[in-house]
């Protein structure tokens, strides 16, 4: 969503699963059949990997000679997941995992309508049926069912999804809503409700004849009443008050609690005494280059305002939000949409979707992502959340939850260092201090007129360009020098003079680039979206990983200021480059930044004697980029070290 090749307001990626849907003129499968309440195993399993791969089984021993439960495969997608504990004496004590529409793997081309998983111990998973046979009657024919919400209360079972696309004889304008069926048990048999939850409305934005994306809806129980979260970039995230019977949502009670353009997936959880909002980033769905990443604010009211760790609001124009989990570096990328819960030793972990950047696609079809559910431990560090301490997806073998009374998880947090800048490289390194570019600097295509750029009064100005670095568009000036051999830190500060809100001066942006081309480059900038600023951390490579895909990804740090502190860490670990993003919007007195927001890490293959350290200012005219400083530091060394996990 931070490019405007990438974003211009079409509808979301998830919708091209429905378009392969109608292509391949594919039906929903069966509704689940519910088995009766089973003792819960006493033991489990001590520990797992990730993804969470469900079980397909064939119960049906008909022309088996009497085999039955042959495997047939495993669940290898289960986007925005939702998870519940069945807890005796009206459940059978085992866990269920509620899935976004989607084939189940490469083989299977259906795309089953809610997938349920069920597991005793959250580790060992077996696929028990999809929720739905049909979509609702005010859906229209071809919507796509996602991102389940599972509720218990009343005495029932209340699965909310999102409809992307209403029936032409229920709304003229086609617009999505917010749906729910209620069961008895965790499997059904389900009842869609025969109206929407939350009706298409118009985007606060855009006039009464505008829809709004009403998706992702999240229930939230607070001081008994209950709250309905919902939306999606186009319109923003909003809150209503739901009606007691959870059927309804009343409009006059409409909250908006993030601003457009920035977030989307909230998911509210309460924790020692504030309500805290997690939310997903940018784009789910763009396979090996996808950054989609998930971050928080926190209340004390459900209608906010929400704020993250620097008190940033989500509904300011520079909007907040503390990272929460992006990609480390190992083979996982996009980690979103999240689901938290509590397991029986108090520990809280995280369910959501990430890709396998070895394995992006269904049955090899660029475009088409494959997001298999994963499972962390989310700890609280200094009053905010991160997946296992900051390290983010994990990779390797982790301590199994406790998923049952009586049980207990080895986990232990383990809390992630942030890297530190060791000794200046002043060759590296401008405090553009006297009046002339230093002869470190080159231009790649110098601005024109050349009065767009100067070094005056100890920084150097940088006007944007009607220009662009993004893929076929090569046409940006880009200032550069050398790049220094080994592992390093580079930080700039920029003053950038776009407003701090309101629309629109779309995708003017400046910041840092490590260059080695113009097809091969990491970019990390403060960049205008619509009403929105953001901090972009972006990669392009030169060729596409497979015919088809796509070579730019993006994710986003933490929320810019005025001035905002830009860092890029360069380490090279067995032959592999990461480069991992730093932002921060506060300096103590002595200039220095003092908080920072520690994000996601890109793999890239820039060379160490072909890359470059860069300044970019670009994305329209009309706005100025000022460059305080550019200084290139060592590592201190064991900083942290080795390969992420």
């Amino acid at each position: 969503m931070i490019h405007a090749a990438l974003y211009p307001y079409t509808l979301p990626t998830r919708t091209l699963h429905v378009a392969i849907a109608i292509l391949l003129a594919l039906s929903a499968t069966l509704g689940a059949t519910w088995v009766a309440p089973q003792p819960v195993q006493a033991e489990s399993s001590q520990s797992y990997d990730n993804p969470v791969l469900a079980r397909i089984t064939d119960d049906d021993d008909e022309g088996d000679e009497g085999v039955g439960n042959d495997q047939l495969g495993v669940v290898e997608s289960c986007a925005d997941p939702s998870i519940i504990h069945s807890a005796p004496p009206a459940g059978d004590g085992a866990w269920y995992m509620y899935c976004t529409t989607d084939p189940l793997n490469d083989e299977d081309f259906t795309f089953h309508l809610i997938p349920i998983l069920r597991s005793v111990d959250l580790i060992e998973w077996e696929y028990v049926g999809d929720a739905f046979a049909a979509r609702p009657p005010w859906a229209a024919t071809t919507a796509g069912i996602w991102a389940p919400d599972i509720n218990f209360f009343n005495g029932q079972y209340y699965l909310y999804y999102a409809v992307s696309e209403s029936d032409a004889s229920y709304d003229s304008a086609r617009g999505s809503a917010i749906g729910v069926a209620t069961a008895p048990t965790p499997i059904g048999p389900w009842v869609h409700h025969s109206a929407p939850v939350v009706e298409p409305h118009a985007n606060p934005c855009c006039g009464p004849n505008s829809r709004r994306w009403v998706f992702d809806p999240d229930v939230l129980e607070w001081n008994g009443q209950k709250y309905m979260y919902y939306g999606s970039y186009f319109g923003g995230i909003a809150v209503r008050d739901l009606t007691p019977d959870g059927l309804a949502t009343n409009p006059a009670t409409q909250t908006e609690v993030a601003t457009a353009n920035k977030y989307e997936g909230a998911h509210v959880v309460p924790h020692d005494g504030y309500l805290y909002m997690f939310v997903s980033a940018t784009d789910c769905c763009r396979g090996p280059l996808t950054g989609y990443s998930v971050f928080a604010g926190r209340a004390q009211n459900p209608r906010g305002p929400f704020v993250d760790k620097e008190g940033v609001g989500f509904l300011e124009g520079r909007t907040g939000g503390t990272p929460v989990i992006s990609m480390n570096g190992n083979k996982w990328v996009g980690p979103g949409h999240n689901f938290v819960f509590t397991d029986f030793d108090g520990q809280d972990w995280t369910v959501y979707h990430a890709i396998d950047r070895t394995d992006p696609y269904f049955g090899g079809r660029p475009g088409f992502t494959k997001r298999p559910a994963m499972l962390d431990a989310l700890d609280w560090v200094g009053g905010w959340p991160t997946v296992r301490g900051g390290f983010w997806a994990s990779e390797t073998q982790q301590p199994a939850p406790a998923a049952q009374p009586g049980l207990f998880t080895t986990y232990k947090p383990n809390v992630a260092r942030y890297d530190k800048p060791g000794p200046l490289l002043a060759d590296y390194s401008d405090e553009f201090n006297d009046g002339v570019l230093s002869p470190q600097w080159r231009w790649i295509r110098p601005p024109v007129p050349e009065v767009d750029w100067k070094e005056q009064n100890d920084h150097f100005r940088f006007n944007t360009q009607q220009a662009d670095l993004f893929e076929g568009n090569n046409t940006a000036p880009v200032l550069i020098e050398n790049a220094p051999p080994g592992d390093y830190m580079v930080e700039a500060r920029v003053k950038f003079n776009v407003p701090a809100a309101g629309c629109c001066f779309n995708y003017q942006q400046a910041g840092l680039v490590i260059y080695r081309d113009d097809d091969s480059y990491i970019k990390l900038v403060h960049v205008s979206i619509w009403e929105t600023r953001q901090t972009e951390f972006a990669k392009e490579q030169a060729t596409a990983p497979a015919p088809g895909s796509l070579r730019y990804g993006n994710t986003v740090v933490g929320p810019p200021a005025e001035y905002t502190f830009l860092r890029i860490v360069k380490r090279n670990v067995g032959g592999v480059e990461y480069y991992r993003a730093y932002t921060s919007r506060d300096a103590n007195s002595d200039g220095n930044p003092d908080d920072w927001q520690r994000g996601g890490v890109w793999t890239h293959e820039l060379g160490q004697t072909t890359s470059h350290i860069g300044l970019v200012s670009m994305g329209g005219r009309g706005s100025i980029a000022e460059f305080d400083y550019v200084r290139t530091f060592r590592l201190i060394p064991g900083e942290p070290a080795g390969k992420p996990t």
